[in-house]
């Protein structure tokens, strides 16, 4: 079998992949609501094409190609940052195809490469196309407008290419995040004004000059109309060292997962946690939900994730007067406390998978190990909360606000959440990284209790302070989550009962995705 045999055989298998999983009718449907988040976002880059287009037509300092090309940090931040939804490496999904007797570099080659002719890498074509035929075809022509085009492709092969690196070091560790920072920093450079950088402590907006950096990537734009072809060819320079960086990594590391040893680890104090003995199987279980978040990989980095996404929006608020306004303040809040939530209890039970058929040979202790997670989960709030009060010291944000927002999420957010423990039948490694069957999130069910726990909050207590004022809404919303946390009892019961009653359906899934 030559390459090209081999490429159709890995594109047909691909092709049937999704039809062969346990779980396919479940991926059809989240498959939908993707569409559908798809189609919304396709809306928005028609309203900034037409936005874009009016903007460069009244422009008289600059044409409407080098406009848009000023425009491309911005576009890079954002497709970078919306990749991580739902793109995954190459290293998550080569496992069927290790082990065969073909070439790995072969297999890398086909996934890197179809990274880069997916679809997802059209999506901004969406306001590029129209802005084009608004603002650049009749008064540039044809052919600059498939220059223009063809540039902006480019870049977005490079930024996939980019995309993957990082997604696969950060795995290994968070401190790979220092990578994205500093070439974010290396773009923004001939903004800098380095002769007031003795300045940067008393006025740190005098660095920058944002009139030079739009003046620098508008020389891009300048070449494309000129016809020239180094705008191109620095591209292509930069993809072909991302993608033979890549192809090194991504082999590098499917290896050494693949070929990784379990080490034995020896407890050098069993009688840690004695303190939770007096609790009896409640303790027991307790401890259990402490040590597997400070133990094992992946539900330490969903905590470490957390906690420098809520420190890095809490130096932006605290610095800037972005998120001044009230609708703002309420968000952020709500994030800041619902992103603890939701990274750790959006796959409930995904853990306990993996070793299910154990805890079901006592009676209720899935029970147990529900209330175990729900108290659990409202202890770690605190940390959020201590997080957010150098918003409350600077005068941002007030006391109550932080208080009662907490104790909503502690109530109403986890109620949501913990729902999702009669529906989940996944089970997800602890400690695997790259070779996983659960790559992205892939269920109807955490989607829609995502979104509403995001959204409602936000809404609720943004109509609560419009229509009773700021004090009488956050007490409503203090309110709201005291009666569910008073009621976590009887609520936790109802989702024990309704988990029981599907036991052997639950079960079957989580043996099948090991």
């Amino acid at each position: 079998m030559n390459k090209r045999e081999l490429f159709k055989a890995l594109r047909q298998h691909r092709k049937l992949s999704e039809q062969r999983t346990f779980d396919f009718e479940k991926n059809k449907a989240a498959k939908y609501i993707m569409y559908f988040v798809t189609a919304l976002m396709m809306i928005y880059l028609l309203m900034f094409a037409v936005s874009f287009a009016l903007i460069a037509n009244s422009l008289r300092t600059m044409s409407s190609i080098e406009f848009i090309c000023s425009m491309a940090p911005m576009i890079i931040v954002v497709d970078f940052f919306v990749r991580f939804m739902g793109q995954q490496t190459p290293s998550q999904i080569i496992k069927p195809y290790v082990l065969l007797p073909i070439p790995k570099y072969t297999c890398i080659d086909f996934f890197l490469t179809g990274q880069m002719l997916n679809s997802s890498n059209l999506i901004w074509f969406v306001m590029l196309v129209p802005y084009c035929l608004m603002s650049v075809l009749f008064s540039y022509g044809f052919w600059s407008c498939i220059g223009l085009l063809f540039f902006f492709w480019l870049l977005e092969l490079c930024i996939s290419q980019f995309y993957l690196i990082v997604r696969t070091l950060v795995t290994d560790t968070m401190l790979w995040w220092i990578m994205p920072a500093m070439v974010a920093l290396i773009g923004v450079m001939p903004c800098i004004q380095w002769e007031n950088l003795s300045l940067i402590m008393s006025s740190p907006s005098l660095l920058f000059d944002f009139d030079k950096l739009v003046d620098f990537y508008a020389n891009f734009g300048t070449g494309i109309e000129e016809g020239h072809l180094w705008p191109y060819l620095v591209l292509l320079a930069l993809l072909t060292v991302l993608f033979f960086i890549n192809r090194k990594l991504q082999y590098s590391h499917v290896m050494k997962e693949v070929s990784r040893v379990e080490k034995i680890t020896t407890i050098k104090n069993p009688s840690e946690m004695k303190f939770l003995n007096r609790f009896g199987e409640l303790g027991l279980f307790l401890g259990l939900e402490i040590r597997t978040s400070m133990r094992n990989k992946n539900p330490r980095k969903a905590m470490i994730s957390a906690i420098v996404l809520t420190v890095m929006f809490s130096l932006i608020i605290i610095f800037t007067d972005v998120y001044d306004s009230m609708y703002m303040a309420n968000f952020w809040c709500v994030y800041c406390y619902a992103i603890f939530s939701i990274m750790t209890l959006v796959k409930i039970m995904a853990n306990e998978g993996n070793y299910i058929d154990g805890l079901m040979v006592r009676k209720e202790n899935i029970l147990q190990i529900l209330k175990a997670k729900y108290i659990f989960n409202c202890l770690i709030l605190i940390l959020p909360f201590i997080l957010m009060l150098p918003q409350v010291f600077s005068g941002k944000w007030s006391f109550l606000m932080v208080a009662s927002l907490g104790v909503f999420t502690a109530g109403f957010q986890l109620f949501l959440l913990f729902q999702l423990a009669v529906t989940n039948k996944q089970s997800q490694p602890l400690n695997t990284k790259f070779v996983s069957k659960n790559g992205i999130e892939n269920s109807k069910w955490q989607f829609i209790v995502e979104m509403i726990c995001m959204l409602v909050p936000v809404v609720a207590v943004s109509l609560l302070n419009i229509t009773l004022g700021d004090i009488w809404g956050y007490v409503i919303m203090f309110l709201i989550g005291v009666v569910f946390i008073a009621t976590s009892n009887i609520w936790l019961r109802n989702i024990y009962n309704r988990f029981m009653k599907r036991r052997y359906l639950n079960m079957e899934g989580f043996r099948a995705s090991r």
